[in-house]
C-alpha cells in the first residue's frame, strides 16, 4: 500500500486472477481434535492439513487405492531401520497378518529381533546419554534409547546356525530359510512366524549383514571344522525368486518403510522383469522415511525420480512422507485396520518348486499369468 492507502500492486489480467483464485482453491483445513477421535479420522483431517501430516494422509489415500484396487495388486512391504526395537513389531506383523502385505523384504536385523522376541527375550527402554563403556562392561547393546542383552543376543546368532544344521546342505534362498525358521518359532506374534503359517514369501537380500549372518557363520565354521556341507543363502537365487513374482503378478505395488537395501531390492525386481519380457513398474508406491534427497542416496529419492529408471510407472499413484516410522506407520496401519481396508482382500498363494515359481494364484479366482 502507498502513503495514502492506494495499491501499489500492478494490475493483474483477468487470465492471472483467474489462476491466483484457482491457487486458492484449498484452504488449509485447522485440525480438530475431539474427545472420541480415531486414529482413522485423524489421518483423514490431516489430509487437509500441510507439511508432513498432509504427507501422511496422502499417503493413506494411496494406500486405500492401492488396497481397494479391483485387479489386486501383489503388494510388497520393504522393511528398514530399527523397527522392532522401536516397538513396530505387532504393528507389521497384524499388517500380514489382517491380509494388506503379499510379499516381505527386510533387513536380515528387522527379522532378527524378531526371532530374538519370539524366542523369549525382549527390548528394553533406555538412553542415548548411556555410558556406552560401562553398557559394554554390562554385555548391554544399545539401539539409540534402546537396550538388548548381549548374551541373549549370542544365544540366539548361535539358535539361527543350529536351524540351519537342519536345513539340506547347500544353496537355498532368504526365502527358504527364513520360512523354515519361523517353522521352528512358537510365537504368533512373530513377524517370521506368521509369514511361514499365512505362506506369505519373506526376503532379506542382504541377510548375512545382520546378526542372523552372525548365526549361520557360525553353522559354517562348525560344518566346515566337522568335513560337511554347510548351507548357503544365494542372493542372485532370491532375485531370481522374487522377480518371478514381480513378473506373475497383474500389478504390483510398494510399500517403503524407510529404505536401504529393501527399497532398492523391490525396485530392482521391476528391473529385472526385463529378463523375462516384461516392462512394467509398480502401479502404486508410498514411502515414510527421514532420509535426505539431497545425498542422491537410493533411501532418499524421490518415488518420482524412480519413474526415470521404469520401476515406478509413469501413471503411478505415489506418496512419500517424511516422517520417522515409530510415528508413521502405527498412523497408516491404524487407517487400514479402523476403515477395514484389507478386510475383503484374496490372499494369494503361491507354489514353488525350488526356486520356481510354478503358479501364483488368487484365493477363489483362476490363476495369475505373467503378463
Amino acid at each position: 500500500m502507498g502513503q495514502n492507502g492506494e495499491n501499489v500492486y500492478r494490475p493483474l489480467t483477468a487470465a492471472e486472477r483467474k489462476k491466483k483464485k484457482d491457487l486458492f482453491d484449498s484452504p488449509v483445513k485447522q485440525l480438530a481434535v475431539t474427545p472420541n477421535l480415531t486414529v482413522a479420522d485423524l489421518v483423514e483431517q490431516m489430509q487437509g492439513m500441510s507439511i508432513q501430516a498432509r504427507n501422511v494422509g496422502v499417503c493413506a489415500n494411496v494406500l486405500r487405492r492401492m488396497l481397494t484396487d479391483p485387479d489386486r495388486p501383489t503388494i510388497l512391504l520393504g522393511l528398514a531401520g530399527p523397527l522392532i526395537a522401536a516397538g513396530l513389531r505387532k504393528v507389521i506383523r497384524d499388517l500380514i497378518a489382517g491380509g494388506a502385505v503379499d510379499v516381505v523384504v527386510s533387513t536380515g536385523a528387522v527379522l532378527y529381533q524378531d526371532i530374538y522376541q519370539a524366542r523369549g527375550f525382549r527390548h528394553y527402554q533406555g538412553t542415548p546419554d548411556a555410558d556406552d563403556a560401562e553398557l559394554r562392561d554390562l554385555y548391554v547393546d544399545r539401539i539409540y534409547d534402546t537396550y538388548v542383552d548381549e548374551e541373549k543376543f549370542w544365544d540366539t546368532d548361535v539358535w539361527c546356525g543350529r536351524v540351519a544344521d537342519k536345513l539340506a546342505p547347500g544353496i537355498h534362498s532368504s526365502r527358504d530359510y527364513l520360512d523354515f525358521v519361523g517353522s521352528q518359532l512358537d510365537d504368533d506374534e512373530s513377524i517370521v512366524r506368521t509369514c511361514h503359517k499365512l505362506r506369505v514369501p519373506i526376503f532379506a537380500p542382504a541377510i548375512n549383514d545382520s546378526s542372523i549372518g552372525i548365526g549361520l557363520t557360525h553353522h559354517h565354521h562348525r560344518a566346515v571344522t566337522e568335513g560337511r556341507t554347510p548351507i548357503s543363502i544365494d542372493s542372485i537365487r532370491d532375485n531370481y525368486e522374487i522377480t518371478q513374482i514381480v513378473v506373475k503378478s497383474k500389478k504390483t505395488a510398494a510399500i517403503y518403510v524407510a529404505g536401504g537395501v529393501p527399497k532398492n531390492y523391490i525396485n530392482d525386481s521391476i528391473v529385472m522383469s526385463y529378463i523375462f519380457g516384461l516392462e512394467r513398474g509398480h502401479s502404486y508406491a508410498i514411502q515414510v522415511t527421514t532420509a535426505v534427497t539431497q545425498d542422491g542416496g537410493l533411501s532418499g529419492s524421490t518415488l518420482s525420480e524412480a519413474r526415470s529408471w521404469g520401476k515406478i510407472r509413469r501413471d503411478a499413484d505415489f506418496a512419500m512422507a517424511w516422517v520417522e516410522p515409530s510415528v508413521s506407520l502405527p498412523l497408516l496401519a491404524g487407517y487400514v485396520s479402523q476403515r477395514g481396508l484389507a478386510k475383503n482382500r484374496p490372499r494369494l498363494k503361491f507354489t514353488w518348486e525350488g526356486e520356481l515359481l510354478k503358479e501364483l494364484s488368487v484365493a477363489g479366482k483362476e490363476k495369475v499369468r505373467a503378463r
